[in-house]
């Protein structure tokens, strides 16, 4: 039995909020609570509202602010010994990082998550961390890694009866068999989480279903029109939530079937205007995926093949140095889609530094495994300043 969508990320004071609130409603609740926490001199109670001023923040792509928050909320925790605190700011943190693009330190503080929400009793936060983790490697394009870890995920959310994760299990996989080829499989997955968002009263849930369904039946049957249908629903969930990120998805993906159907002045538009906002909330994939669609765009308007060639290459080092290898993919057929060839190396494109260095500076692959005391003192790595459906 499925339940109503919950927010387990508002605590404390904000356990009422609903998940579909619009996130600046909860910015608001969250700042005027942990003013009062703060007042109060509960460490506990600044470390629950300052989680939801942090999530906040991140979703409506406010990424300063979200970095002071989450690493605000975790000290807070710290202070308050509250284990399971601690993991659900480190999960917030994680998740930051993976939308800004700082992939291995996203690993690393969703991993400390898991740990500690395993330590603390927090079955909820753990579950959370783990699905942060299944859904950073699958957005590197680490299938073979995550699909196991995504099925587990699904089999203990529909256990436990909790739909919210029920769905985002659902549409990870079925992402997965998006990008591997099996689109009937996928297609039917999304149609689902579609359905049960939908019955959940999960908004959120349900426009990222809807924009996973507009994909498969633009791209496998050509049907724009019911594709531009499906995404103009969900962006009316995504602008009355204030969700920044997965309205810039919305608009790509816009872009996508406009281009499918050969309307590539309307996608060149859409695209730039996607490229805009993700270039605005900090998120490098979002980038680097429009920029793609803008690049093709433009090849298809007429653009000088040499231009194309050298734009292609940019991309190609981007997705390398973030690591994403299912869009580094997309790149090298872009290549011959269009008729171009590499114009430099490999390796000259993609810089790539063997220290494993993140996009923020930080080192992060020779820090001892942890990082950083997660049972004392110390302070949490940094996640440099922003998928995202969490």
């Amino acid at each position: 039995m499925q339940t109503k969508a919950l927010a387990p990320e508002y605590q404390g004071a904000l356990t009422k909020m609903s998940v579909n609130a619009s996130l600046t409603d909860v910015l608001a609740e969250g700042v005027r609570h942990l003013r009062q926490a703060e007042s109060s001199g509960s460490q506990e109670d600044v470390a629950r509202s300052g989680l939801a001023v942090a999530e906040a923040h991140r979703r409506l792509g406010q990424v300063a602010e979200a970095d002071r928050a989450w690493k605000a909320s975790y000290r807070a925790a710290r202070s308050a010994g509250n284990t399971g605190a601690m993991a659900w700011a480190l999960w917030s943190g994680g998740t930051l990082a993976r939308q800004r693009g700082a992939l291995r330190l996203a690993f690393r503080l969703l991993g400390l998550a898991a740990e500690l929400g395993k330590r603390g009793g927090d079955v909820v936060a753990r579950g959370y961390s783990l699905a942060g983790l299944a859904e950073t490697g699958r957005i590197q394009g680490d299938y073979a890694t995550v699909a196991a870890l995504h099925e587990q995920l699904l089999a203990e959310a529909r256990a436990r009866g909790e739909a919210r994760h029920t769905v985002w299990a659902l549409e990870g996989i079925a992402q997965i068999h998006r990008n591997t080829g099996s689109l009937d499989t996928a297609l039917e997955m999304f149609e689902e989480a579609a359905a049960l968002a939908g019955d959940a009263d999960d908004r959120r849930g349900r426009a990222w279903a809807l924009r996973g369904i507009a994909d498969i039946v633009s791209f496998r049957d050509g049907a724009t029109g019911r594709a531009l249908d499906l995404l103009a629903e969900a962006e009316v969930t995504c602008r009355e939530m204030n969700l920044s990120s997965a309205l810039a998805y919305n608009h790509k993906m816009r872009a996508n079937v406009l281009f499918r159907a050969g309307r590539y002045e309307a996608a060149r538009t859409v695209y730039e205007q996607a490229l805009g906002e993700f270039h605005a909330m900090g998120e490098p994939r979002g980038e680097a995926l429009a920029s793609l669609g803008l690049v093709k765009a433009r090849a298809r308007l007429g653009r000088d093949r040499d231009a194309t060639a050298a734009d292609l290459d940019r991309l190609r080092g981007r997705l390398g140095r973030i690591g994403l290898l299912n869009a580094r993919e997309m790149v090298e057929k872009a290549y011959a889609e269009l008729g171009v060839a590499p114009r430099v190396e490999d390796a000259e494109v993609t810089g790539t530094d063997t220290r494993g260095t993140d996009v923020t500076g930080t080192d992060v692959t020779s820090a001892p495994a942890t990082g950083f005391d997660v049972t004392g003192g110390g302070e949490p790595p940094a996640t440099g300043g922003r998928d995202e459906r969490r």
